[in-house]
């Protein structure tokens, strides 16, 4: 049986390695060990809980399907940890993501065969790792996760409807939109969720209509309650399946259904997009998510390490969260890449070896913007004098210039705070966290304020 057991699992090996680049295939799958396989149940020998952990989280959906088209319909996975290597000991962990109703085509799996879930068995396509507790907030993302908390409760009867959460690549769109899902699925089990990214509503489309199904297609998405669309800006020029996401949409928002939609801009910034879509997803709420800032990206840090149970050194923490500026999903993978090559290579994580990871994954600049630039800035945009805001004056409209030019000091350069207290009058560390602690607070309260400081923010990045 062993012989037999190495045979299957290198035909699977095969696909990962087809499937995966080859750094993440040997540092994931390679060194697996398969034990057993009875009665449906394959057993795998895997070097830590974190790599089953990993692997659970990043690539089950690739090995659900693979192991489905090797072993079989009905196939359970297990993971063993090898504790003891002398006596063989170690302890049991089992998938969670292994059972048919959980195998898909997406996240990966290139070219394996899935068959379609009856809609008696309807799957959601939700990501059950994205939910609120694990989306951390923030400044950047406040409106957005705001409004979906709302939705979540009361999906179709909120004043969101559409929802269109729009932001760059890697801010946490698509983990809200899922965590809505999941949450509204919580709140009330019979919720028919479903997500969908849009170029996959526009290959279902283009194979009902090659099949003459598209009453069929129509039925299915007119029967959900909470529809979320990934990724809308990819309907551009698509006339058809335009016109009939235009018919879903109507019949959804008419019936009090919910419809939220992703995009990694504006609606008023959509090009190739029908007018008469157009308007519609701007009958609810566009909530904006920014880059996240220092605060956000630390934040996210610490709570993936809670999450994990790890703890890392603060100046590893303040290196990532000061370098790794535009994505949450480069955050949340440099984190996992430091925790992969601590455990392979026993080696504990320090700065050097958070620098050389981050190397690899983002490029290190130093930052060419200076103290001076944030100061000649705040004071054009306020209408002031530089040395005005150098100066002991206490007065309203100058501390409050004052506090926005340390602030944006603080989240722009590279300086510390002592430097920033050094130039900004000879202010005390004190004096700087100060000002720093206020400012957050406005900031959490005050719409105004924080257009002001996005403004400067944008003068000086561009």
């Amino acid at each position: 049986m062993n012989e037999q057991l190495n045979i299957l699992w290198a035909q699977c090996q095969q696909i990962l390695a087809d499937n995966l680049t080859p750094s993440a295939y040997q540092t994931w799958f390679a060194p697996i060990v398969p034990l057993q396989y009875d009665s449906h149940v394959l057993i795998l020998q895997v070097k830590s809980q974190f790599v089953a952990e990993y692997i659970e989280e990043n690539y089950i959906n690739l090995l659900s399907a693979t192991l489905f088209r090797v072993f079989g319909q009905g196939t359970q996975l297990e993971y063993r940890v090898l504790i003891d290597s002398a006596s063989g000991a170690g302890s049991t962990i089992p998938s969670t993501g292994t059972s048919n109703e959980n195998l898909r085509k997406e996240n990966g799996a290139v070219g394996v065969y899935t068959p379609a879930a009856p809609v008696m068995d309807f799957d959601t396509q939700l990501n059950s790792i994205y939910t609120f507790d694990s989306y951390v907030a923030g400044e950047p993302n406040k409106l957005a996760r705001t409004a979906g908390v709302a939705v979540a409760k009361q999906p179709g009867y909120t004043a969101f409807n559409p929802l269109f959460i729009y932001g760059g690549s890697g801010v946490g769109k698509t983990h809200l939109a899922n965590a809505i899902g999941n949450q509204a699925r919580l709140l009330n089990p019979q919720t028919r969720v479903l997500y969908v990214s849009a170029n996959t509503f526009k290959l279902q489309f283009q194979d009902a209509r090659n099949t003459n199904r598209i009453p069929d297609f129509l039925n299915f998405y007119q029967s959900v309650d909470v529809l979320i669309v990934d990724d809308i800006q990819y309907f551009a020029g698509l006339k058809g399946t335009q016109d009939t996401f235009f018919h879903i949409f109507n019949y959804l928002q008419q019936s009090h259904k919910q419809l939220i939609l992703t995009s990694d801009r504006a609606p008023v910034q959509l090009k190739d997009i029908e007018d008469r879509l157009l308007t519609r997803f701007k009958w609810g709420l566009s909530a904006e998510i920014t880059r996240p800032d220092y605060n956000l990206r630390r934040n996210i840090l610490l709570n993936k390490m809670h999450r994990d149970g790890i703890l890392l050194p603060d100046e590893v923490i303040d290196f990532i969260a000061n370098n790794v500026r535009d994505s949450v999903r480069d955050l949340e993978g440099i984190l996992a890449s430091l925790l992969a090559h601590s455990t392979l290579t026993n080696r504990e994580i320090d700065l050097q070896l958070t620098e050389q990871v981050v190397a690899h994954i983002v490029e290190i600049q130093p930052s060419t913007i200076d103290i001076s630039d944030v100061v000649g800035a705040v004071a054009e945009h306020f209408n002031i004098p530089e040395k005005s805001i150098l100066s002991q004056n206490r007065s309203k409209e100058i501390m409050q210039a004052r506090h926005v030019a340390i602030y944006l000091s603080k989240e722009l350069t590279d300086h510390s705070l002592n430097e920033i207290g050094l130039y900004m009058g000879r202010r005390t560390h004190a004096t700087i966290l100060h000002s720093l602690a206020l400012m957050r607070e406005q900031l959490e309260i005050d719409p105004v304020l924080r257009q002001q400081v996005h403004q400067i923010e944008s003068v000086l990045q561009h």
